[in-house]
């Protein structure tokens, strides 16, 4: 780590007084803290790795007081990477001299998930695993440690038998259906000809002491009714009335709809899709004689997005007990399985590569046309949203499950198009514009949203989010595989005169309800920027009708004594 990116980062701490996803802070004056390898073995579990900064008191508001041995720290911390971690952790060290003070980073590279567990050996892989969330290490759990172990080793569950079914339980229709195709696809494949054989062979059935039985994919595919043995594998729908899930509609209720679908997957897919669509806004555009409506969220993106859950899911024992899970919220769409990311595959390269856990189910769900091209569901769903005029999904690996969310915001809608204008003397392309339309709505950009964004290479995102730095309208967080992008200034909305009073309104209301508001939730409420959000509550908090409880991530803004009686 160079000089300046050091200083980057210190910068960047003392600036959010908080330690940041992929930067833990030490003090570590004379000794490394004993509970050091919960921050390794964190860092070495995530896709990005991470950075332990010594040398900085975070009780002191993150004042930089150096290490005294810098020679011993590096020793101590070469132990727990090298000899007490397992596997062995690689540290690259860097020791600079900041105002008198010797301050020294420890870079933690990152793995893939295949690589995983990272874990302190003096404790055991049960107690010396660990993951980071936020700006905390949290022990994993056993299902989580299960999860990566399973992907080490060859062994796939959705080929095992289903012990309680037999061959009566699969629909002899949709299995003879099946065949006739496949015999359609391999006409000279003769085993196919024979029903007992081919579907031995095609891992939709298994003889197990001389009785035939399912697998578990047979089942899920062909089962007559699949949740009669495994009653959890279904999937769950709730739409809320708004944005979160602790606000209410008109009559107090705390959601809309509430659905569950099971039966067989290509039946369980349809049906979930289906409700979607009707449950899920649509606008008119005209085209001469005819009307076309078109969808608050492309069917394309929510049928790949179920279609991979349903394929992609966990499906062992210790995770069959969970569902996938749909819930739709005014501002967005989330889409959640069982089990993270598999093998090879990272937030960052999930468009590129492809690893599956369910082999024999994948090609079952191929072969019958409900799933497409291996690989192919990502870039489906991301050109899909793009066309629609809206952001990219966002992936969210939480190593016990995995998260897609679309967002319902227009990226390039009219407000936006006026508000793009205060930058249209900048020497910046409709890339770049794009790109701050997206900072319009969300806290950050990073170099693979702005690629999906695009549809650019890594070298032209980072020379145009450069670009954007250089004009001085966004500003950079971070360095390397960690940087992060953000709007610079507190640009100014293209609003009515009754815009501002009308947001304030609708805060006031939001906390007149729920008692409190955090800037993530006024940001969400109101469809503005991280910047717009803070302005407001700050003009509010200034007022004095809100005050701030609570400090970094746990800050919200409750009412004041003033904003009770105003509020009468």
């Amino acid at each position: 780590m160079t000089r300046e990116e050091l200083l980057e980062l210190i910068k960047e701490v003392q600036e959010h007084q908080s330690e940041r996803e992929y930067v833990e802070v030490k003090k570590a004056k004379n000794e490394v803290p004993k509970r050091i390898f919960e921050s390794i073995s964190a860092f070495a579990n995530r896709s990005e790795g991470g950075v332990i900064l010594l040398g900085l008191d975070d009780e002191r508001g993150f004042q930089i007081t150096g290490v005294d041995d810098v020679a011993h720290l590096q020793e101590v911390m070469t132990q727990y990477c090298v000899d007490l971690m397992e596997p062995p952790v690689k540290p690259e060290f860097s020791i600079e001299t900041i105002g008198g003070c010797k301050v020294m980073t420890v870079e933690i590279p990152g793995s893939e998930p295949i690589q995983r567990p990272f874990y302190y050996k003096t404790v055991g892989l049960q107690k010396g695993s660990y993951v980071r969330i936020g700006n905390t290490n949290r022990q994993m759990t056993a299902y989580e440690i299960l999860a990566y172990m399973n992907a080490k080793s060859s062994h796939s569950f959705d080929d095992e038998v289903v012990p309680s079914a037999t061959i009566d339980n699969l629909d002899s229709h949709r299995v003879q259906r099946y065949l006739s195709s496949r015999i359609l696809a391999r006409p000279h494949a003769e085993y196919l000809t024979r029903p007992l054989e081919a579907l031995q062979r095609l891992g939709v059935i298994r003889s197990v002491d001389g009785i035939v039985r399912p697998t578990l994919a047979g089942l899920l595919v062909f089962g007559e009714y699949p949740q009669e043995f495994e009653p959890q594998i279904v999937i769950t729908y709730l739409r809320y009335p708004g944005i979160t899930e602790k606000e209410k509609g008109p009559k107090g209720e705390r959601f809309i709809d509430n659905q569950k679908f099971d039966g067989p997957l290509p039946e369980m897919i349809d049906r979930t899709l289906g409700h979607i669509l009707a449950s899920i806004r649509s606008s008119s555009l005209i085209t001469g004689l005819f009307r076309r409506d078109i969808p608050e969220y492309p069917r394309e993106a929510i049928r790949e997005a179920i279609v991979n859950a349903v394929a992609h899911r966990d499906y062992s024992p210790m995770a069959r007990a969970s569902y996938i899970q749909i819930r739709q919220y005014a501002d967005r769409l989330e889409i959640q399985s069982p089990g993270g990311l598999f093998g090879t595959v990272t937030e960052e390269n999930i468009e590129e590569h492809y690893s599956t856990r369910n082999k024999v189910l994948m090609r079952l769900l191929e072969e019958l046309n409900v799933a497409e091209n291996r690989g192919s569901g990502i870039s489906a769903m991301i050109g899909s949203m793009r066309e629609a005029n809206l952001q990219p999904p966002l992936f969210q690996d939480r190593t016990d499950s995995f998260l897609v969310t679309f967002s319902n915001h227009s990226l390039m809608s009219p407000d936006t198009i006026k508000w793009l204008n205060q930058f249209r003397s900048l020497p910046i392309n409709e890339r770049q514009q794009l790109a701050l339309a997206y900072l319009r709505l969300n806290e950050r950009i990073t170099n693979s949203i702005y690629r999906r964004l695009n549809y650019v290479d890594l070298i032209t995102a980072n020379k145009e989010l450069h670009g954007l730095v250089q004009t001085g309208a966004v500003g950079q967080h971070g360095t390397r595989r960690w940087t992060e992008y953000s709007l610079a200034v507190v640009p100014q909305e293209i609003e009515t005169p009754s815009t501002a009073a009308d947001q304030e309104e609708t805060i006031l209301d939001y906390v007149d309800k729920h008692g409190s508001i955090t800037r993530s939730e006024c940001q969400h409420l109101l469809g503005v920027s991280e910047n717009r959000a803070r302005y407001l509550l700050k003009v509010l908090t200034d007022r004095g009708l809100l005050k701030i409880e609570g400090r970094r991530r746990g800050a919200k803004y409750v009412p004041t004594g003033l904003w009770r009686i105003t509020r009468k």
